[in-house]
C-alpha cells in the first residue's frame, strides 16, 4: 500500500475490562512472583537481545548470514565484557592485597632512629603541626598513642586479613554467578536469532504509523541511548577521578595516590553504573584510604570527589543522561525503589533500563490511541457484556 500500512485503533471491548483485565493482572502478578527469577533471566536476556540487535541488522545488510552475524556480535560482546570483568577483578585484588600490607606496615613495623611506626610519626607531625598554629591545648598525641598501642600487631593482621579475604571471596562470587550468566548468554542468543521474525509478528500485528518507527526499533534505540549514556558518564567520572588522585598524590597531598589511581578511578566509574548511590560509594574507599595516611590528605580527597560530584550533577548527567533516559525523576525514584524490592542490587541495576524501554513502548502505543470500550450509562453491566439475565422470581400465571 503506498504511505505503509494505516495505523488503527486499538479498543479493548467491555468484557474484557471488566473479566480479562483483572485476571490477567492478578495472574501475571503471582507468575511472576513465584518464577522471578526465571523472569528476571529473560528480561535482561530480552534487553541484551534487543540492545545487541541494530549490530546484528548492520551485518546482515553486508550479506552476512544472520547466525554467523549473531555468533560474531556475541563473541565480541562476551569477550569484551569479559575481559572488562577479568581486568577490574584482577587489579581489584592485588590492589587490596597490596594496600592491606601496607596498612600493616603502617601500624606494626618500626623504622629510623629512634625506631618507630608510620602511624607514630604521622601522630607526632599532627601534633608539631597543632602546637605551631596556635592550638597547643589540643592534645592529641598522648590519646592517639594510647590508641595505637591498644591495637597489637594480631588486630592489624586480622583486620587486614578480612579485607584481603573480603576482595578474593568477591572474585569467588563472581566466579558463582556463572551459571546464570549462562542461561542470560543463552536465552539471549536464541532472541537474537528470532528478533527479526519477532519484530516482523508485531509490525503485523500492531503496524506504525505512516512516518513513524516500528516498536521493536523504537525499544533497540531507546536501550541503546540510555546505555551509550551511562557509559559516557562512567568514563567521564572514572577518567576524573583517576586523575585527580593522580595529582594529588604527584602534588605530595595524597601519599601513594599515583600508585592507587587507577584503581580508585575503575572503582568509581563502576561505581557510576548504580544510580544515586554511586558517586558515594565511589568515594568511600579513597577517603578512608587517605585518613588512614593523614587526615589532611582525607580532606583534599573529600573536596575532589565533592568537586567531581558537583560537575557531574549540574553539568555531565543533565547533558549527557538528560537527552537518552527522558523520564520523570520521580518516576526513576519508584523504578529503582520496586527494582530493588523485586530483585534486590540486580534489579536496582536493570530498573533504568526496563525504564527506557518501557516509556519508548508507551510512546508507541499512546501515538496509536489506545482506549477502553465506553460502558453505556443506561444499560446494565450484564448486558453490556453480551450475558443473559434470568429472572429468580417465579413467572406469573397466563390469564384464562
Amino acid at each position: 500500500m503506498p504511505g505503509g500500512p494505516k495505523s488503527t485503533r486499538i479498543e479493548i471491548p467491555r468484557w474484557v475490562q471488566l473479566i480479562g483485565l483483572p485476571l490477567l493482572l492478578v495472574l501475571a502478578w503471582v507468575v511472576a512472583g513465584a518464577v522471578r527469577h526465571a523472569v528476571f533471566i529473560f528480561l535482561v536476556a530480552l534487553l541484551i537481545a534487543l540492545l545487541l540487535n541494530p549490530l546484528v541488522r548492520a551485518l546482515g545488510r553486508v550479506w552476512i548470514p544472520r547466525g554467523l552475524a549473531v555468533a560474531i556480535v556475541y563473541l565480541s560482546f562476551a569477550g569484551a565484557v569479559a575481559l572488562a570483568i577479568l581486568a577490574l577483578a584482577t587489579v581489584v585484588v592485588q590492589q587490596t592485597r597490596h594496600a592491606s600490607h601496607r596498612i600493616d606496615a603502617y601500624f606494626t613495623t618500626e623504622s629510623g632512629r629512634p625506631p618507630a611506626t608510620g602511624a607514630t610519626r604521622d601522630l607526632e607531625r599532627f601534633q608539631v603541626w597543632l602546637d605551631t598554629h596556635h592550638l597547643k591545648r589540643v592534645r592529641v598525641e598522648k590519646q592517639g598513642q594510647k590508641f595505637l598501642d591498644s591495637v597489637g600487631t594480631k588486630d592489624v593482621e586480622k583486620y587486614t586479613t578480612k579485607a584481603l579475604n573480603w576482595a578474593e571471596g568477591a572474585g569467588l562470587a563472581v566466579v558463582s554467578l556463572l551459571f546464570s550468566v549462562l542461561l542470560v548468554v543463552v536465552v539471549s542468543i536464541y532472541m537474537l536469532l528470532d528478533m527479526h521474525r519477532l519484530a516482523s509478528a508485531v509490525d503485523r500485528r500492531f503496524p506504525p504509523a505512516a512516518g513513524t518507527r516500528p516498536l521493536v526499533e523504537r525499544m533497540e534505540l531507546a536501550l541503546g541511548s540510555y546505555v551509550k549514556g551511562q557509559l559516557a558518564v562512567s568514563l567521564i567520572i572514572g577518567t576524573s577521578c583517576g586523575l585527580g588522585i593522580w595529582v594529588l598524590g604527584a602534588l605530595g597531598l595524597m601519599p601513594n595516590g599515583g600508585r592507587y589511581a587507577l584503581l580508585f578511578g575503575a572503582w568509581a566509574g563502576v561505581a557510576e553504573l548504580i544510580p544515586y548511590v554511586g558517586p558515594w560509594l565511589a568515594a568511600t574507599p579513597p577517603v578512608l584510604y587517605a585518613l588512614v595516611q593523614h587526615p589532611l590528605s582525607a580532606l583534599w580527597v573529600a573536596l575532589l570527589f565533592l568537586g567531581i560530584q558537583q560537575l557531574e550533577g549540574h553539568v555531565v548527567v543533565p547533558k549527557i543522561m538528560g537527552k537518552s533516559l527522558r523520564l520523570h525523576p520521580l518516576l526513576v525514584i519508584f523504578g529503582l525503589l520496586a527494582g530493588g524490592e523485586i530483585y534486590g542490587f540486580p534489579g536496582i541495576l536493570v530498573a533504568l533500563p526496563l525504564l527506557a524501554a518501557a516509556r519508548a513502548a508507551w510512546e508507541f502505543f499512546a501515538e496509536r490511541g489506545i482506549s477502553l470500550e465506553e460502558w453505556p450509562e443506561d444499560e446494565p453491566v450484564a448486558e453490556a457484556v453480551g450475558l443473559e439475565v434470568v429472572s429468580s422470581e417465579p413467572a406469573a400465571p397466563a390469564a384464562q
